[in-house]
C-alpha cells in the first residue's frame, strides 16, 4: 500500500436543496510532508463537529482501488479527495477490523468507524440519490484515530497490521446504521471493540432501548 494523495479542506459554501451551507468536504491535494496530529491534519476545515472530526475520527481514508471501482460503474470521473477523504491510499482494503492499524513511517493509525453519507455528501456529488448509491456499494472508506503522530508524504509506504482481539469490521458498523432491528448480543459485541465514540454512543442508546 502507498499514499497516493494527501487532501486538506478549507471552508467553502455548497447548495444543499434550498439552503446554502459551509462545508469542509472539498479537499485539495497537498504534496507533503504534512504533520498529522492526534486531532488530524492542521488547517483541515471541520465545520460540523457533531458528525466529523475529533480524536476518534481524526483521519478519513479512502481506497484508490475503490475509486477505480466507482469509475467502472459510471461514466463520471472519480479522483482523490472527491469523497472528502484526507488520505487516498492505493491498496487500502474496503473492509478492515476495528482496531486494525496502519503504519506510515512513525505514524500509527487505528481503524474506528465507517463513513456514513449525508446530505452534504450527496450535494458534493451533485446527485440527491447518491447516499443510497453509496450505501448499496458498501465501500464507505474508513475513519482512523491517530495513535502516534508524525509526518506523512505522498508516496509513503503504508503497512497494515491486523488485530485478532476484536471481531467487528468496518462493514459490520456500516450495516448496523441501516438495520431496522437489532439484537442485544450483536450490539454488545460492537461495544467491545475500540469503535469511535460517536458510534459507541449511538449503539449504547440503541442497546438501552431494547
Amino acid at each position: 500500500m502507498r499514499i497516493e494523495s494527501i487532501n486538506i479542506g478549507r471552508a467553502e459554501r455548497i447548495a444543499v436543496g434550498d439552503r446554502s451551507m459551509e462545508t469542509g468536504i472539498f479537499k485539495n491535494p497537498v504534496p507533503g510532508p504534512v504533520r498529522l496530529a492526534t486531532d488530524g491534519f492542521p488547517g483541515d476545515a471541520i465545520l460540523n463537529s457533531r458528525h466529523h472530526g475529533g480524536v476518534d475520527q481524526a483521519v478519513y481514508a479512502y481506497s484508490l482501488d475503490d475509486y477505480d471501482w466507482w469509475a467502472g460503474q459510471t461514466d463520471r470521473e472519480f479522483f482523490p479527495g472527491l469523497f472528502g477523504e484526507n488520505l487516498t491510499i492505493r491498496g487500502l482494503p474496503t473492509d478492515m477490523h476495528v482496531g486494525d492499524r496502519l503504519l506510515i513511517g512513525e505514524v500509527v493509525l487505528e481503524a474506528t468507524a465507517p463513513r456514513i453519507p449525508c446530505g452534504i455528501f450527496a450535494a458534493r456529488m451533485d446527485d440527491p440519490g447518491f447516499g443510497m448509491t453509496f450505501r448499496k456499494a458498501e465501500r464507505p472508506g474508513i475513519y482512523f484515530r491517530v495513535l502516534n503522530e508524525g509526518e506523512v508524504s505522498v508516496g509513503d509506504a503504508v503497512t497494515a497490521v491486523e488485530t485478532s482481539e476484536h471481531n467487528v469490521t468496518i462493514l459490520d458498523l456500516f450495516r448496523y446504521k441501516y438495520r431496522v432491528t437489532h439484537e442485544a448480543g450483536e450490539l454488545r459485541r460492537c461495544l467491545e471493540a475500540p469503535i469511535a465514540e460517536r458510534m459507541r454512543s449511538d449503539i449504547e442508546q440503541k442497546l438501552a432501548s431494547l
